[in-house]
């Protein structure tokens, strides 16, 4: 465990370190939980870096984000194999040499031991450590992290490097990391995010004005990403926290006032995970009809915890013998001269079929052209029917959807699930055509 210094940790970056990452074999997470741990803390966040396995590169980047901040965390690299040099890098950056810890030796072959295992030679490497630095303690796998510090130019920066597999890092953030952490007294950072749909990102900016300034305090920015426009609210100073509370409350509320008819949720609501609470909050139940997205609409419903409440099911209606067969769509419907498969009529019948065989009180149902081939002049690749078939009737919209067939995909299910959240939350038509235009 680091001892405690006088040390402030006002400026902080994340360091992410891998292959697989640099090459987009893998999805980072880390940084992201890792910044919302620092951010609350009062820490603020100057960079992300991203290195591959190369020892080079990775004393390059402590060297340099240590000469700009006061701490770095780093995840990645710990592991026994060769290309795991994050021991290695931190001695150089630190101008210390690697010793041999007994102590976690013992610490790995004790976990080997409990797990009726032997310890290979090639784990004995994961008990070095700089010889001023010290080993934190990994309760959850083999790998224990590292504290060391770099002496940069006129001041000390501390770095604290922990494993990859986020099932070991945060509970090695929790324990070792965050009760070391030494935030600059007095300074507040308040973040609050709303998310809204159905309004593209400069239409949102013009609605926000002058709310977007960068010499405002809070801070007013937005970010889109696959459909949907979050809005971000940021309060960094020396103020008290009711203080910062209360003006990013304020600018929250002048949003609100602004383009609050598009906000579904706040924080980490997505879409799904509102709909579900919608449904639940009502009593009612839900099922998914898809042809074009096949499963992915009912894969970001399932994801969800307590899920099984509201979602009874679906189908994967791909060829037209399924939709007719499993939901009842009429075959003059997907015949030569009929109006096809991606068609008003099809969407339709997909979720009045899928409602009344579920018995659900909802059902949504996608059906398009996500190609990259399949188009033709009158139904191009990103033509998307979606229709929602209620107690009332049903809601069906036709949607262009631009980009690849991963993106015409994603953005189909954010389409239905915008629908269904303002079918459950009463929204008006109107607001159906404003997501339609601005899907693509």
């Amino acid at each position: 465990m680091p001892t405690n210094t006088a040390i402030e940790h006002r400026r902080a970056a994340i360091l992410s370190i891998g292959d697989e990452l640099t090459l987009g074999q893998k999805v980072d997470t880390n940084s992201r939980w890792l910044s919302q741990q620092l951010v609350d803390l009062g820490i603020s966040i100057v960079e992300h870096a991203t290195i591959p396995d190369d020892l080079d590169a990775h004393v390059s980047a402590l060297n340099r984000l240590a000469s700009r901040c006061d701490l770095i965390i780093s995840t990645g690299g710990l592991g026994p194999t060769a290309d795991d040099l994050t021991r290695e890098a931190i001695a150089i950056a630190s101008s210390d040499s690697l010793i041999h810890d007994y102590d976690a030796e013992q610490q790995i072959r004790a976990w080997f031991t409990a797990r009726g295992r032997i310890p290979a030679s090639i784990n004995m490497v994961q008990a070095k450590r700089p010889s001023r630095g010290s080993l934190l303690e990994n309760n959850h796998g083999t790998a224990p992290g590292l504290f060391a510090h770099i002496a940069a130019e006129s001041h000390r920066c501390d770095v604290f490097c922990l494993p990859g597999p986020p099932r070991e890092m945060m509970p090695m953030f929790d324990a070792a990391v965050r009760p070391a952490l030494r935030p600059p007294s007095g300074r507040v950072i308040e973040t609050r995010v709303l998310h809204s749909v159905g309004i593209g990102e400069s239409d949102l900016a013009q609605r926000l004005g002058s709310l977007m300034d960068r010499t405002n305090v809070p801070l007013v920015g937005t970010t889109a990403s696959g459909g949907v426009v979050s809005v971000r609210i940021r309060y960094e100073g020396e103020s008290p926290r009711q203080q910062a509370h209360a003006a990013v409350d304020a600018a929250a509320r002048r949003v609100m006032q602004l383009a609050g008819e598009y906000v579904f949720g706040a924080g980490n609501d997505t879409l799904a995970s509102v709909v579900l609470g919608r449904l639940k909050e009502s009593g009612q139940t839900i099922a998914v009809v898809e042809s074009c997205t096949g499963g992915m609409l009912g894969e970001e419903l399932t994801a969800i915890p307590g899920s099984s409440a509201c979602v009874l099911g679906g189908w994967i209606t791909y060829s037209n013998q399924m939709k007719q067969s499993q939901v009842g769509v009429p075959g003059e419907l997907c015949a030569p001269n009929g109006p096809g498969a991606v068609s008003h009529e099809v969407a339709r019948a997909m979720a009045c079929g899928g409602r009344e065989r579920s018995g659900a009180s909802i059902a949504v149902s996608i059906t398009g052209v996500a190609g990259p081939d399949g188009g033709t002049p009158a139904k191009p690749v990103g033509t998307v029917w979606i229709s929602l078939s209620h107690a009332k009737g049903s809601d069906t919209r036709r949607f262009s959807m631009a980009g690849d067939r991963a993106s015409i995909r994603s953005w189909s299910c954010t389409a239905a699930l915008a629908m269904a959240w303002q079918h459950l939350d009463g929204r008006s038509h109107s607001l159906l055509r404003q997501v339609e235009a601005h899907v693509a």
